[in-house]
């Protein structure tokens, strides 16, 4: 596995020594942007019992509200790489910022289950463009030796807009109402478009941007089915499978219910609880960015004990006696699964090592369908248990019971993220062996000469 190019590729981006301060200048534009997409995407996390109120829902169909915004935002990223390769990437977050501003415009107003669903559906289109046009930022304008830790900082600022998600967002609700909260929200991020649009610059300051290279139809599936047949991607994919799904369904609609029906918070209570996934995911993220940096050997083993914790931390929440959980004890297992958050960007620096500069927005995209898939199905999965269980059990049990789907969720991740770690491993010895420069120097253990499976 090696970062070579084969013979007639050639690289898009530039390679620069250090960043500058006009580098910084143009990230911090960009992510004001990602900042939005956070805070946009996880509104349902506390405004998702209005929304029931609103529309008239039962839970499989508030569900669907999540599982729509995130399922169209798993299934543009591959054409979201595609084009940010094709068009660069200040084209692109312009076009994000005045779709996420339109969609929660359309929200704003919509007094139909149906226009909220197209209100999410364009809200998931923009948002789906922008962390990918985000790291091609950092890509394109910060040295390799900083990429992990500016992609985690670019995490955290994120999450500051899942923070403002939650509390802020919460009194608003309650002070000026849906209409106006949202109105709000939605033209501050179509003005921003503007602002984007003429400060953000696809590459440094002394670089010539590469000409566009059309890429015909015929050519988009061999283009992805490189980039998924590197050993590096399709780990990526699984990492990210496995680490992003338990705090985003926490965060992003099932855990705000779960606190107030479940455990009978009250509700600035359980923002506040869900306000602990960001701040812990805010004070984490540069830290397991300066980590996967300064020793990226580490990455996949922190991965895998973050797994390992997850399961723990859902084997307190659900089986604990009576199903009335202590506060004190859903903080400590909430922080520590949000640290998931930050983890899963060990699979951006995989795309980036081990795919060549000019399909890396491809190979990101690709891993960031494996988070939003597995967000996808385990919202979506939850969802309906909730509403088959509604009427027959207690709202404690009811949650203990959905809640379990995303255990299955997370152990199908976990156990493909450990066969592609194993193969992944084997194809950087195989590197080696051939004389191949290789991103990351591992050590043999005495698991990897046994067969993969």
């Amino acid at each position: 596995m090696s970062t070579r190019l084969r013979p007639g590729e050639s690289a898009v981006l530039p390679s620069v020594d250090r960043a500058t301060r006009t580098s910084w200048l143009i990230w911090t534009t960009a992510v004001f942007v990602y900042f939005a997409a956070v805070f946009h995407r996880t509104t349902l996390g506390v405004a998702g019992l209005e929304a029931s109120e609103r529309f008239g829902l039962g839970p499989a169909q508030l569900g669907v509200f999540t599982v729509l915004q995130v399922g169209v935002y798993a299934f543009l990223q591959i054409p979201t790489g595609l084009l940010v390769d094709r068009f660069g990437p200040r084209k692109i977050l312009t076009i994000a910022a005045l779709l996420m501003g339109t969609g929660q415009l359309l929200f704003a107003v919509a007094d139909s289950y149906g226009l909220g669903l197209v209100a999410r559906a364009v809200l998931g289109m923009g948002d789906a463009m922008t962390f990918i046009s985000v790291i091609r930022i950092v890509a394109a304008h910060f040295p390799p030796r900083q990429y992990s830790l500016v992609v985690a900082v670019t995490a955290a600022l994120g999450g500051v807009g899942n923070l403002v998600a939650t509390v802020p967002l919460t009194l608003m609700l309650g002070s000026i109402g849906w209409t106006w909260a949202f109105l709000i929200a939605g033209g501050a991020t179509a003005a921003y478009s503007i602002i984007a649009f003429l400060r953000l610059r696809d590459v440094p300051d002394g670089f010539t941007a590469p000409k566009p290279e059309a890429v015909p139809l015929k050519k988009i599936w061999p283009k992805v089915r490189q980039a998924w047949s590197v050993p590096g991607t399709r780990l990526g994919f699984w990492a990210h499978f496995s680490t992003m799904s338990t705090p985003a369904v926490i965060g992003l609609l099932w855990g705000y219910p779960y606190l107030v029906q479940a455990q009978g918070m009250s509700p600035k209570a359980a923002s506040s609880t869900l306000g602990l996934l960001v701040i812990g995911a805010i004070v984490s993220s540069p830290i397991v960015g300066a980590l996967f940096s300064r020793n990226p050997e580490w990455r996949m083993p922190i991965a895998g004990w973050f797994l390992a914790f997850a399961f723990a931390g859902w084997g307190v929440l659900l089986l604990w006696p009576g199903g009335h959980v202590p506060v004190p004890v859903i903080a400590v297992v909430f922080l520590v699964l949000t640290v998931g958050g930050p983890i899963s960007g060990v699979a951006f620096a995989l795309a980036r090592d081990y795919n060549p500069s000019h399909r890396q927005s491809t190979a990101s995209g690709l891993v960031n369908v494996g988070g939003f898939l597995a967000v996808t199905v385990a919202a979506l999965g939850v969802g309906v248990l909730l509403d088959l269980l509604e009427n027959l059990v207690t709202p404690q049990t009811a949650f203990r019971v959905a809640l379990s789907f995303c255990v299955v969720v997370l152990a199908l991740g976990g156990w493909r993220m450990l066969v592609w770690w194993r193969r992944a491993r084997a194809a950087v010895f195989a590197a080696e062996e051939r004389g191949e420069t290789v991103p990351v120097q591992l050590r043999r253990r005495r698991w990897d000469a046994l067969r993969v499976a």
